[in-house]
């Protein structure tokens, strides 16, 4: 079926640029209908500069933090008429490289999670002039960026603790060089010494098996915690497993605090006091930024999420010896881990 009409003319009624007349677009449409014509986007793109497309990289596509991340820029990417394309970089530069070469010409913005400063300095390196959101990359004031205050939640985390009358805290952190890891852990020790408490950090993975065998360790110790900070909820998730594994309750023997407050925090029993990000919230704003950006707008600024400590049934019991009120005791003596192989 031929529509007898000039390419010019077809062009201005697929894309809606130009006038043309009402008989003209009839034609147009149903020659369109007849021949089952899809648009070619990649085609479409060389000619006005703009793919509509989104690229985000992330560290790892597994576990629900990541994919809360990505539902609420999602949800954003529809609204603003925008496709996704989502690839990992697995925790390696090289990777991360190549997914950002990968997308350059296809997508009209990036958002990289790097955990890594070296990630977010090479991602920037290599972007060329696509404009880029960088997450979880520290505070930097020549590129767009949004950051979580780790060390902020952390002190929280463990004046909360220390409020419900705990003093042997112990902190299961993130995997050495990450820098979300590295701010939650010296938000740790920080409130930890301002309490003149001692600290113990086991090293885990960010990851729930690493959570379980950090609470197993634990369970398996003559003196054992009253309290635990892990630095995300995955770990407190599968601390909580091995704890009552263990035999140990939580919270009566063991109160637990994790981070993010992804949506199994809520359903776990008992159910996980977490510092809340806003997952979706967050993702959705990156998202909206860098929209932005590829429409021309210049964005430098480091937006700082602040989390907020949620308070649910892991840490709300307080000890035989109380609560708040205890700070400033000096006749209660306080069991040191220290000595402890963990």
């Amino acid at each position: 079926m031929r529509a007898d009409v000039s390419v010019a003319s077809v062009s201005r009624v697929l894309t809606g640029a130009g006038p043309v007349t009402e008989a003209t677009r009839r034609r147009v449409l149903e020659a369109v209908d007849a021949l089952q014509y899809v648009p070619h986007s990649g085609a479409r793109s060389l000619s006005t500069s703009k793919t509509n497309t989104i690229g985000v990289i992330l560290p790892d596509l597994y576990g629900e933090y990541f994919s809360e991340l990505i539902r609420g820029m999602d949800v954003a990417a529809r609204a603003q008429g925008y496709h996704l394309i989502v690839s990992s970089s697995h925790d390696d530069a090289d990777e991360a490289s190549a997914a950002i070469r990968s997308m350059r010409g296809r997508v009209d913005g990036l958002i990289v999670l790097s955990p890594h400063l070296g990630a977010a300095n090479l991602a920037s390196g290599l972007a060329g002039r696509t404009p880029i959101l960088v997450m979880n990359g520290g505070a930097d004031e020549e590129r767009a960026s949004i950051v979580v205050d780790n060390h902020g939640g952390a002190v929280a985390a463990v004046e909360h603790l220390v409020a419900v009358g705990r003093r042997r805290i112990v902190h299961i952190s993130g995997p050495t060089g990450n820098l979300d890891a590295e701010a939650r852990m010296a938000g740790y020790v920080e409130a930890m010494a301002a309490a003149g408490l001692p600290t113990t950090v086991i090293e885990g993975a960010f990851t729930k098996a690493s959570g379980h065998d950090a609470g197993l360790r634990l369970a398996g110790l003559a003196v054992q915690p009253d309290a635990v900070f892990a630095g995300n909820d995955n770990m407190a998730v599968g601390a909580m497993l091995a704890f009552q594994e263990a035999g140990l309750r939580v919270p009566e023997d063991v109160a637990l605090v994790g981070f993010d407050d992804i949506p199994l925090a809520s359903l776990v029993r008992p159910g996980l006091t977490t510092l809340k990000i806003n997952i979706a919230e967050t993702g959705r704003k990156a998202l909206e930024r860098v929209v932005r950006m590829a429409g021309s707008e210049v964005d430098t600024a480091c937006e700082v999420v602040r989390p907020e400590l949620v308070v649910r049934a892991s840490s709300n019991l307080e000890r035989p010896y109380g609560g708040a009120a205890d700070l400033n005791r000096t006749d209660v003596q306080t069991p040191s881990l220290e000595g402890e192989k963990l």
